[in-house]
């Protein structure tokens, strides 16, 4: 470990003596440890260039290594000192998303993890990571998008179909997609390309269904639906509660649109931890499920 931690730190500064006065230790001592190290290995993993050295390719792929474990170690440690007591993990997540798919399974979560006080906010869509005015752990959002300095993972898919309420349905039918332009439809400012797109897709012009109303979040679209004021698109798996409640219905089977799916989105630093961790590995086993 002594030789691991000299190594880190010289790779770091790429120098001995910066590497000695972090570890309080003299030059010759992280001189002597790099060197053992570079003998147990059976190989160089710095070049000396005068004073200074510089990590050969072998080196640099094994310091992002090492120092991935001492940040594993650090993140355990951590949390094991915090045991007994309450961590906080704060969650980012897209509105619809958090009402529709992550609340309703919390629960389980904090079943798991009793020890731990979650922490919710949201944002929309058009919000860049980073610019939710709020501390975040693990954000969601739909991608795949462009997130720099962070790990991230996809875990739930989606797709869209029209939905509403089993009253509006029974005093307007919607047997084939041209039916549609007897309702009111539903948009939401967070997904302006939704109805066009599906319309385009099923074969519909898009200027026959004059009727709308729109909404600045796509969940009150959703709860519009449900309270019969038009016809929604719905996404796929989010509202799979009120379609086994029976409170909407899918009129038309077809087509089902793939829209962006959902990813956990994690700052590199921080992906060490283990909470983290298991919180992300839990968004993908219920999304399994």
């Amino acid at each position: 470990m002594q030789a691991l931690r000299a190594f880190e730190a010289a790779a770091r500064f790429e120098n001995l003596s910066a590497a000695a006065e972090e570890l309080h230790v003299t030059h010759g001592a992280v001189s002597r440890q790099v060197a053992a190290l570079e003998a147990w290995l059976g190989m160089p993993i710095f070049h000396r260039i005068g004073k200074r050295v510089q990590l050969t390719d072998d080196g640099r792929r094994y310091l992002l290594t090492v120092q991935a474990a001492f940040d594993n170690i650090a993140a355990a440690t951590r949390l094991l000192r915090e045991s007994g007591t309450v961590r906080v993990l704060h969650i980012n997540a897209l509105s619809t998303f958090a009402m529709r798919w992550l609340l309703p399974r919390l629960s389980g979560f904090q079943r798991l993890y009793p020890g731990v006080e979650l922490k919710l906010s949201t944002s929309t869509s058009q919000q860049p990571l980073g610019e939710a005015g709020e501390r975040f752990d693990v954000a969601i959002r739909r991608g795949p998008g462009h997130w720099p300095n962070c790990e991230y993972g996809e875990f739930l898919e989606e797709s869209e179909l029209p939905v509403c309420s089993p009253a509006l349905l029974a005093r307007t039918p919607i047997r084939v997609a041209g039916d549609l332009a007897a309702h009111t439809l539903l948009h939401s400012d967070t997904r302006p390309d939704a109805w066009p797109n599906w319309l385009a897709a099923a074969g519909v012009a898009p200027a026959r269904c004059r009727k709308k109303q729109s909404f600045d979040h796509f969940y009150l679209a959703l709860q519009a639906a449900i309270d019969g004021l038009g016809v929604a698109l719905g996404p796929l798996p989010l509202i799979a509660d009120e379609l086994a409640s029976g409170r909407l219905v899918t009129p038309l089977a077809e087509p089902v649109i793939r829209t962006r799916s959902y990813w956990w989105i994690v700052a590199r630093q921080q992906a060490g931890s283990p909470l983290i961790r298991h919180f992300c590995d839990w968004l993908q086993q219920e999304a399994r499920r």
